[in-house]
């Protein structure tokens, strides 16, 4: 199967070096997770991918061309709030990102409908956000960015701010709407249970200077409660070795490791 997404020697600089050389590809159709310690740089990530933010060094590749939000809308971005504008309905909401595209009024509602229905809320799409769940709310923030139809769907911890019987059921969504749409989508969640639950294949990536530490096939050949032990082992794994990294530096005196940890 061919690659929609390729993530070359991806590298980001702040103070201190967060992304060292990053590289992974996601075929057409895959739902990916995306996976590592805290601070390792997983929203950078997906921000550089998004075309959102440039990296200090290396390339992303959109369909064999070079992400540019500038020239073409072909990614959709679910952030980890709902982000809608409380003073529009759910359809006006979903609507919105339409009109760039070039869709008249009737094709943008009509669009809206359409997705809004796909995850579950037809009957709530004159409803305002303050008058639904947050649930609701996140699942309104997914037709949204579905509606343009993008090539990519990234989805940055969508369902951390839900109480954990709306995280199962939207987690059982997100498998539903993939399957039912082919969408191509990179997950990112700090959730080892959640990313084995969702993904058809998890990246795990390593301690900060990030790279990927492993890729690993969900294809259920490995026992859940093993995958989520040898995941768990990683991230432990990690985070050991970032503290251990941190301390050296600062028994060195490198102010950079303030917070390293």
């Amino acid at each position: 199967m061919a690659l929609k997404l390729v993530v070359s020697e991806v590298g980001k600089d702040f103070l201190i070096p967060v992304l060292d050389s990053v590289s992974f590809g996601v075929e057409t159709g895959e739902l990916v997770c995306l996976l590592g310690p805290n601070g390792c740089g997983k929203t950078t990530l997906l921000r550089i991918i998004g075309g959102l933010e440039s990296p200090t060094r290396g390339r992303v590749l959109l369909d064999g061309n070079p992400v540019d939000l500038r020239r073409d809308r072909k990614i959709g971005v679910v952030f980890q709030e709902d982000r809608l504008l409380p003073w529009l309905t759910l359809r006006d909401n979903a609507a919105l990102v339409l009109g760039p595209i070039g869709l008249d009024r009737s094709a943008r509602e009509a669009r809206a409908m359409e997705y809004l229905g796909l995850v579950g809320l037809r009957g709530f799409e004159h409803y305002y956000p303050g008058r639904v769940s947050g649930g609701m709310r996140q699942r309104a923030a997914i037709a949204r960015a579905l509606a343009i139809e993008p090539e990519l769907l990234l989805m940055d911890e969508p369902f951390g701010a839900l109480d954990a019987q709306n995280r199962r059921i939207m987690q059982a969504e997100i498998r539903r709407i993939w399957s039912e749409t082919g969408r191509t989508i990179l997950f990112i969640t700090h959730s080892i249970e959640e990313a084995v639950d969702v993904g058809t294949a998890l990246i795990m990536l390593s301690a900060r200077p990030s790279r990927v530490r492993a890729r690993v096939a969900n294809d259920g050949r490995v026992a859940r409660a093993r995958l989520i032990d040898d995941l768990n082992a990683m991230i432990i794994e990690e985070v050991e070795k970032q503290e251990r990294s941190g301390a050296s530096r600062a028994a060195a005196g490198d102010p950079s490791a303030e917070g390293a940890c």
